[in-house]
Order: structure tokens, then sequence, then C-alpha cells
């Protein structure tokens, strides 16, 4: 009664799943948990010295290779635990070309993730040249990873024996139908690429589109340009209306220009008006903040008599861009304006009308 029992267990034991016994399933987990394991140190051990050898040379390209390396490289592990397991395992028939057409399907795909991940730090060492800008680089990444994907699925299917051909026509077809409903997505991608060889703007760019947006270029897609407004706001903005809308990149001026009227009273006499555009002006030739445009010089000058004031014009130029800056020197310029309007005994004007009643009795 033992013996049948202890050869039901031998039996059960021996018979497992479809043959296959209990303990070529535990040696298939046990090198499963190795691979998984064997994943971590290569990912946590070997590419993690990678990375801090990469850290300490100057360049950030070596940086970020290893870093759109690290997936790829461990899914190396899976890929050989796998095809272990394959050998091991008594497959045979169609399953045993199932088991294969997998491990050769992870291969597949290891291999390509490389490729993908790859071309981005590629195409960003790349972007040094003139040619090449930073928004050009992101279209090619993405362009070269949807190339690099549809040829990896084509070897995909094509391992389990499934002909590319007839799909490629079928897809021809769709994509007939497709393009005449979507008419406005491919102009968004071709005035897309007109922006992108124009040069208009790059991401980190300040523009103002037309009259009315004003933000920073956060990214140029292949339908829409992500642009945040200045109060933080996305907006994602057609790329025909870009290609057919004036746009202003701020970020390209060569200097920023100030040009102000101040308003002061009749009473300043003419001495008085010569000392303080003479002191102004000094303020502003001195001044590192401020720079000479070889196509306007700066000056500070009367410029009419109006109607309840006397007008001086100031009109420089700045180098900075930054607005913050751009501020704290207009403000800086303001209390100098004061400081020598009131030193010099004038006073600042404002709208005033005079009414004369005649006395008729």
């Amino acid at each position: 009664m033992i013996n049948d029992f202890w050869h039901l267990i031998v039996e059960t034991w021996e018979t497992g799943i479809r043959g296959i016994g209990i303990d070529d399933i535990l040696i298939c987990l046990a090198i499963i948990i190795g691979s998984l394991v064997a994943r971590t140190i290569f990912n946590t051990f070997l590419l993690d010295r990678i990375a801090k050898l990469a850290e300490s040379s100057e360049n950030t390209f070596d940086d970020e290779l290893v870093e759109s390396l690290r997936g790829p490289f461990g899914l190396i592990p899976i890929a050989f635990g796998l095809y272990l397991i394959t050998s091991y395992l008594p497959f045979s028939g169609s399953l045993d070309l199932i088991a294969t057409n997998l491990v050769k399907m992870v291969v597949i795909y290891t291999i390509f993730s490389a490729f993908s991940n790859l071309t981005k730090p590629l195409l960003t060492m790349l972007g040094d040249n003139s040619w090449l800008t930073p928004a050009m680089s992101t279209w090619l990444s993405r362009v070269a990873g949807v190339l690099i994907w549809i040829i990896a699925i084509t070897m995909m299917l094509d391992i389990w024996g499934i002909e590319i051909g007839p799909i490629i026509a079928g897809l021809g077809l769709f994509s007939v139908a497709v393009a005449l409903g979507a008419q406005d997505m491919f102009k968004n991608i071709i005035a897309g690429i007109f922006i992108l060889s124009e040069k208009r703007f790059q991401p980190g760019d300040r523009i103002r589109i037309g009259d009315g947006l004003h933000g920073i270029v956060e990214s140029i897609g292949f339908r829409s340009t992500q642009v945040r407004l200045l109060d933080t706001s996305p907006v994602f903005v057609p790329n025909t209306d870009l290609s057919d809308l004036q746009v202003t990149n701020h970020q390209e001026m060569s200097y920023r220009r100030l040009s102000w009227t101040v308003n002061l009273v009749y009473s300043t006499s003419s001495s008085q008006l010569k000392e303080i555009c003479k002191e102004i002006q000094d303020y502003i030739n001195s001044s590192k903040d401020f720079t000479e445009n070889p196509g306007q010089e700066n000056f500070v000058k009367v410029a009419e008599l109006g109607s309840s004031s006397i007008d001086l014009t100031i009109l420089c130029y700045l180098k900075v861009v930054s607005y913050t800056e751009f501020s704290q020197i207009k403000q800086d310029l303001i209390f100098k304006i004061m400081e020598s309007v009131k030193e010099h005994g004038s006073d600042f004007a404002f709208p005033s009308r005079s009414v004369y009643i005649e006395n008729q009795s």
C-alpha cells in the first residue's frame, strides 16, 4: 500500500505538466530567478560603476549613452535565461518552435531597443553642429525611433512566417483613406518641418504669436507646438498657425530697446534742461548695464513742447535678455531720473488744462 502511494508520488513528480516533471519546473524557476538576480547585478554593479566613470568625464555624452543602454542591457540576462529554459526543457514539434520564436523575439526586442535608445544621445552629440538644432534632433530621434521599431516588428512577424507584402499593401490602401480625412494633420506635419528647417525658434525661446499669445516654447511636436504662457498655462498651437501667423522671437533680439518720454513742468529753464539731459545721458553711457547699438546711438534730448509739459526723449539699448534683469535696470534708471530732476530744481508735469472765465459784468 505504501509502495503504491510512493509510486504515485514519483509518477506525479516525473509527469508534472504535459510530461515536464516538477524537478524540471523547479530548475526553470531557478533559472528565471537567477536571470533576475543577474539582471540586478548587471545593472547595479557593472553599469553603475561604468556610470560613475562616465560622470568623471567633462562631456555628458557618455553619461547619456550609459543611461540609454541600461534598459536593453538589463534584458540580456533575461533573454539568456529564456534560451536556457528552452534548451533544457524537452520541447518538441510546434511547442519547441513557439518557444524558440519567443526567445528570438526577446533578442530582437533587446537589440532594437538599444538602437532606439541610442538615437537620442547620438543626435544630441551631433546637435553641436549649426545645421542640427535641438528641435531638429528631437524630431529626427522620433522619426528614427519609429523606423527602427518598424524594422523590429517586421523581423518579429517574419519569425512567425507572416508575409509583410500583403500587410503593406493593405496599409497603403488604408493610408489613402486616412490621408483624405486627416489633411489638417499632414499640413501641421509639413508646417512643423518648415519651422524646423527655417529655425524660427527653439525650445526655451520666448516668442509672441501674432498680437496674442506670449510665452516660452517647450516642445515642437509633429502636429503642434507647446508654448507655456507667462502665467505658466500650457497652450498647444497647431504648426500651421505658427507658419501662417507673425511670430516674434524675443530670444534672438540683439539688444533690448528702451524708449521713454519724460514730462517736465514749463517752469524748467533751458539751463536746467541741459543739465538734466547731460546727467542722465552720462549715467547711461557710463553704466555697464547699457550698450551701444551700431545702428542708433543712445541719447537724452528735449523732444517737444507739449500742451502741458516740456517733453524729454530717452532712447537707449541694453544687452540683457532676461526680463527680471531688464526690469531691475529700468528701475535703477527711473530712480536716477527722479534724483536728477529734483537736484536741478525741476519737477514732473502731468496733463492739465487751464480754464479762463471772462467777467462780462
